[in-house]
């Protein structure tokens, strides 16, 4: 088991997620948005400085964090746009020798028909690609079709050959059970529990609702139940990556949340990974170095 994170939710400068990153001992940054842009539309004159300063400080990319078919992404949007990023991921992710990459199921949609099987055609699509390339689809739990259940998620593991799982430990705290008649947020532990022999890595969030308010706070303070989940890594014998998104400092789908000064964000970043460092050596769960594969 190794430790990461999405750095960019200190800076969008990589040399600063470099350096938060080094500060707490890590080896490696869960790729996201460097500049303004998803690392997989950046220009090529950027990206090249990315790899050639990641190779000057020993930091690699774990994985790509991916817009593929994500949230602001609708099912009736062109297929085009999903198979471009698909092609632009691939070509980058060969660059810099990194084998997993986050997707998702494209947004919700309203109201009951959810157009199930044309996102299962479009997901086997990408993730027939990335197979071929030799790197690993991971479905994303978070404001997507997999998302509305544990139910859903395994739907499109048992429609979509190949594609494994990202599980993230908040996003069930604040997600709505679609599966259910009543009206009742998903549990995080049991939606695990039903996914965690399809899980290939996974993302620590953690938060409580206050009324329809969403707080996102330090692993362990909501309602995330990210103990009993790390118990269950231990016990499974987990060796992939837990990687930290604190959502407290910049909150990526909600443009309304605002964004702290870089100095609130770093030291907040550093403060979560340490707290999570913490929970684990509580377990007696030690942590490895990253290895590139």
């Amino acid at each position: 088991m190794y430790l990461t994170g999405f750095a960019d939710e200190v800076s969008s400068n990589i040399e600063d997620q470099i350096r938060v990153t080094k500060e707490l001992g890590w080896n490696a940054i869960e790729a996201r948005s460097i500049g303004k842009s998803n690392i997989h539309d950046i220009s090529d004159a950027d990206f090249e400085n990315v790899c050639k300063v990641l190779l000057d400080n020993g930091i690699h990319i774990n994985c790509f964090g991916s817009t593929i078919a994500n949230w602001s992404k609708k099912i009736s949007d062109p297929f085009e746009i999903s198979l471009q990023e698909v092609e632009r991921t691939i070509s980058r992710m060969q660059h810099l020798n990194v084998k997993l990459v986050r997707i998702m199921s494209y947004a919700r949609c309203p109201g009951s028909e959810q157009y199930a099987k044309e996102r299962f055609r479009r997901l086997k699509v990408i993730c027939d690609k990335f197979l071929d390339a030799e790197i690993t689809p991971l479905h994303e739990n978070c404001m997507n079709y997999g998302g509305m259940s544990w139910m859903h998620t395994l739907e499109l593991i048992n429609n979509i050959p190949g594609m494994r799982l990202v599980f993230d430990t908040g996003n069930p705290v604040v997600s709505k059970d679609y599966s259910k008649t009543e009206d009742r947020k998903q549990d995080s532990l049991e939606f695990f529990k039903k996914i965690h022999e399809h899980v290939e890595h996974i993302h620590i969030k953690d938060a409580f609702l206050d009324g329809d308010q969403e707080c996102f706070v330090f692993p362990g303070e909501g309602d995330a139940k990210i103990v009993d989940i790390l118990k269950e890594l231990k016990h499974m014998n987990y060796n992939g990556g837990i990687s930290i998104e604190p959502h407290m400092a910049s909150v990526f789908h909600d443009p309304d949340a605002g964004a702290s000064s870089f100095e609130e964000s770093y030291k907040i970043y550093i403060e979560y990974g340490k707290r999570l460092m913490g929970l684990l050596e509580n377990i007696d769960y030690r942590p490895s170095p990253f290895v590139s594969q």
